[in-house]
């Protein structure tokens, strides 16, 4: 079965969504469950907080294109958290977090996306030994994120989910339930090979149900007559 426009996953968020296309990432993970049956856009805007991404998700994401989207992934607040008093050039409060993220998805519902098709996806933890080295050593400057504080922002992404009827994948606390589970942490804040793993696989199986249904793309190529591929690709 074909359609005149593939559907489309939107991935959305910060670096952790950016760098989710390198090898091993989620994202190419989710896109490697989906090929043929739909594009997987990433969408990751590396340092902006939310209330960068409220502003630059209408250029991303058109209304006219939001009907094309079969599921939008909305992955903020590993920015925000940063601590206001070492980092106020990324920090947000926790209400303006929660606005901001409530403004992003009455956007994305104005524009016919409904709250069954986006999935809310907390900060993961911080682990505070390798975060405050990687500052250290790449900025020359003092740790500027806390597990406690970035958990504010989870529980919070948690509540804004819960208010919505809208699904949340809490990476934060269900990642802090796997033994020694700062190896999911490449630095302390991004994840490594391990923490991309274990993202995709939690998130497939929230994106599994809402994509089983999504047809084909195109015709299987032994389903195609050779003597009229017109009839088969061009109809």
């Amino acid at each position: 079965m074909m359609t005149s426009s593939w559907p489309k996953i939107i991935l959305f968020g910060d670096s952790i969504t950016q760098f989710s296309f390198g090898e091993g990432g989620w994202g190419a993970f989710i896109a490697d469950k989906l090929q043929r049956k739909c594009d997987v856009v990433n969408r990751g805007l590396s340092g902006y907080n939310t209330s960068l991404a409220k502003l630059a998700l209408p250029r991303l994401l058109p209304k006219s294109q939001i009907p094309q989207v079969s599921v939008l992934t909305l992955f903020m607040g590993a920015n925000d958290a940063a601590l206001e008093e070492l980092y106020p050039q990324q920090y947000i409060s926790v209400s303006s977090y929660v606005a901001n993220m409530k403004a992003m998805i009455d956007y994305l519902q104005e524009g016919g996306l409904e709250a069954s098709k986006i999935v809310l996806i907390t900060p993961p933890p911080i682990y505070g030994e390798g975060w405050k080295k990687h500052c250290q050593t790449t900025y020359g400057v003092a740790q500027n994120r806390t597990n406690a504080n970035t958990g504010l922002y989870a529980k919070a992404c948690c509540t804004v989910a819960k208010d919505l009827g809208i699904e949340v994948l809490d990476i934060y606390t269900i990642m802090q339930q796997e033994p020694k589970w700062e190896r999911y942490l490449l630095d302390g804040l991004h994840l490594s090979p391990d923490g991309n793993q274990f993202l995709g696989e939690q998130l497939w199986k929230m994106l599994e149900p809402k994509t089983r249904d999504l047809p084909m793309q195109l015709p299987d190529w032994k389903d195609v007559d050779p003597n009229n591929p017109e009839e088969a690709l061009l109809k």
